[in-house]
């Protein structure tokens, strides 16, 4: 225990990043408090409702099985299999209700408890993204990430359903699918038995898979990233790379199932069912879609209008920016804004909220290179005014929107 409760692994950065991370946590908290006083229906009521059916043995959420809790003759809740989500999906949502018998769905606990998942998943990606960020750049680059993660109005609206759907989940998943991949191809040099050597980051991989597809169907698009971010990286061992990843595959393949509570017909109906992507091609021809997305990233944060477009003006003409560590969630970024302008009419798409949190990480990398300058004081200075300006402004917009 000694060895685990060390400076190393809690320290001062630990602790502050810990602060960062609450400050978070409370935003989402006073979203949510006040989401219960403004709106007298939940939206996304019919989530946990279907998923706290199937966890009491009332049906598969997402499919036709699930019926009303009503007098006979019951009405099904729908008609037809979820074309966008697994049942995880719901399950996740109605996951602390399931041992509660006696909650009422029009009481504070059911709203709160129905929120947690999702509260819960924003803090964990930050904390991912921290940790990511941090090994990648440094101390600077981690918490100019994890700044910009926890003041930005996206991400928080995300994680305690302010309008917005529940996404954060399933970016949690993308991020971590994509930066656990990038590990294990680190360690294929290795002298030892690659595929048995490296089981847990094979099943952290297959969990995160199982989030981000389980969450949404359409994120089965990571996998062909995964592999190219593989391949890449072990240009020698590509056997043991598509190993590792079809192994991490199967393992996703199987919990999705298991959230079908492992009934075959409606797991395979489901699949049939799903849609993979929903893209349409002549937006690719609409500037109207570019500019959507530039908005939404503007969103994100006002600073990230600022940042985003001098971070990559910094990769393409700076060749000390162009290594794997900055090009990799560039990449991420610009496959997830891409499809986001393939389909310009989806409201509230994952697909933005995952280019945004693959631009967090890539700014803070171009922002920790230019920090090692000789200019770096006073670049310091400046981003350490920037990112601290965006949290206050945000700040300001939650008090002004819920007063």
């Amino acid at each position: 225990m000694g060895r685990f409760f060390n400076r190393e692994r809690f320290g001062n950065v630990q602790i502050a990043a810990g602060f960062l991370l609450l400050v978070f946590a409370g935003q989402c908290a006073w979203l949510v408090g006040h989401a219960r006083l403004l709106i007298s229906e939940d939206p996304y009521f019919f989530r946990a409702e279907e998923g706290y059916d199937q966890w009491h043995g009332r049906g598969v959420a997402g499919t036709p099985t699930v019926s009303n809790p009503c007098d006979s003759p019951c009405e099904p809740l729908r008609t037809r299999f979820d074309a966008e989500h697994s049942p995880l999906w719901y399950l996740i949502a109605s996951a602390p209700l399931a041992f509660f018998f006696s909650v009422s769905q029009d009481s504070w606990t059911w709203f709160w408890l129905t929120r947690a998942p999702y509260v819960a998943f924003g803090i964990l990606l930050g904390g991912s993204l921290w940790y990511v960020s941090r090994r990648l750049y440094g101390n600077a680059g981690g918490f100019i990430a994890l700044g910009l993660y926890c003041f930005s109005p996206t991400v928080i609206r995300s994680s305690s359903l302010w309008s917005a759907e529940p996404q954060i989940g399933a970016a949690w998943g993308v991020f971590g699918a994509v930066f656990t991949a990038i590990a294990v191809s680190h360690t294929l040099y290795a002298p030892r038995e690659v595929v048995l050597w490296n089981w847990r980051r094979i099943v952290l991989l297959a969990v995160s898979l199982a989030l981000a597809v389980g969450s949404q169907f359409e994120l089965t698009i990571v996998v062909p990233l995964l592999l190219g971010f593989m391949l890449y990286l072990a240009p020698e061992r590509r056997s043991a790379a598509v190993a590792i990843l079809g192994a991490a595959c199967a393992i996703a393949v199987g919990l999705i199932f298991g959230a079908y509570f492992f009934h075959a017909s409606l797991f395979w109906r489901g699949l049939l069912n799903a849609k993979l992507i929903d893209v349409i091609w002549p937006a690719f021809a609409m500037a109207g879609a570019y500019r959507q997305v530039a908005k939404e990233i503007a969103e994100s944060g006002p600073v990230m209008a600022i940042m985003v477009p001098a971070a990559i003006i910094g990769y393409l003409i700076w060749r000390r920016c162009r290594y794997f560590g900055n090009t990799a969630p560039l990449i991420a970024a610009l496959l997830f804004a891409g499809l986001r302008v393939g389909s310009p009419h989806a409201a509230n798409s994952v697909y933005s909220l995952a280019a945004v949190v693959f631009l967090f990480v890539f700014v803070a990398g171009i922002a920790a290179d230019v920090m090692e300058t000789k200019a770096g004081s006073m670049v310091s200075a400046a981003l350490a005014g920037l990112v601290g300006a965006n949290a206050v402004w945000n700040l300001i917009k939650l008090w002004s929107i819920t007063s």
